[in-house]
């Protein structure tokens, strides 16, 4: 039933028959409406600004979510945005003339980050931190200006668990990117409803689908990036270890502040054993001079 076309969403049209692409499918699905409703990323009027890159992450995104809409799963309003970073050969045709083909709500904004990343970042040194904050930037003005109340990206749950092992690695940080937050200025939410979704079930949906996908031309060209050196050390414990990552990712769910040493997120000083008497608290220990 599902894939019968009149009841299916145009994003779907064409999609592949077989029991597996069908489970791939549902799965994806089950787990974005999961995250969607664990971090309570619907607001009441809420209008998504769904960020379309041209990669297999936010085509899967795109695509789940008008399937949660399109089954009154997600009551709200969606907008698909592409931003054109000016990048030398960047296709500008692909992306209007898939969402128009299928109806969907879109803005193509014309931006060229791409010469000032390249103008500012030194030579070896690598375009993503700067090219992150200009596009965000961006984004942000645009979800404004269409009365957005979230900016919603594709991260995947591979991306989170590698951002997290970044922190720890070359940050000094046990952090990652949240799957919801709101932005510095308060406007906004910023969400990522794929979360809970591996980025090879993303990779097979949208090989499946054949959607066109847009390589990215500047930070994805440059060698030697952090984040792939820590995707080659996680792709090795996963091939020695199957499921490693989803044991690691839910461990980012479930945080013992008390078995850490954070002493902002856990009052250590205040511990006390049943020994002490209430009135008995020990005095403060004498400053080092």
């Amino acid at each position: 039933m599902l894939d019968e076309t009149e009841e299916i969403h145009p994003l779907f049209h064409g999609a592949p028959t077989s029991t597996e692409f069908k489970k791939l499918r549902k799965r994806i699905v089950r787990h974005t409406r999961e995250a969607i409703e664990q971090y309570g990323m619907v607001e009441p009027g809420g209008k998504w600004l769904v960020c379309l890159s041209g990669g297999k992450d936010s085509y899967t995104l795109l695509a789940v979510l008008y399937e949660l809409q399109w089954r009154g799963l997600l009551p709200v309003e969606l907008l698909a945005c592409n931003l054109d970073q000016g990048q030398p050969g960047f296709p500008a045709t692909v992306l209007p003339e898939f969402l128009k083909e299928r109806g969907v709500p879109h803005r193509i904004e014309y931006q060229d980050t791409y010469s000032i990343v390249v103008d500012k970042v030194p030579a070896g040194r690598t375009y993503c931190a700067l090219c992150s904050r200009l596009r965000r930037g961006n984004l942000y003005r645009i979800a404004r200006e269409e009365g957005c109340t979230a900016v919603v990206l594709g991260h995947h749950r591979d991306d989170i668990l590698e951002t997290f092992f970044m922190n720890l690695f070359h940050g000094g940080r046990l952090a990652t990117m949240p799957p919801k937050l709101v932005n510095e200025e308060g406007d906004l939410f910023v969400y990522r409803p794929l979360a809970h979704v591996a980025e090879a079930d993303c990779e097979r949906f949208a090989r499946a689908m054949n959607y066109p996908i847009i390589p990215c031309d500047l930070c994805g060209s440059q060698d030697g990036l952090q984040r792939q050196q820590v995707k080659q050390i996680l792709d090795r414990w996963e091939a020695n270890s199957p499921g490693r990552r989803q044991v690691m990712f839910r461990a980012l769910m479930n945080a013992r502040p008390s078995h850490l040493l954070d002493s902002g997120l856990f009052d250590f000083a205040g511990l006390r054993t049943s020994s002490l008497k209430p009135e008995g608290n020990p005095e403060a220990l004498p400053k080092l001079r």
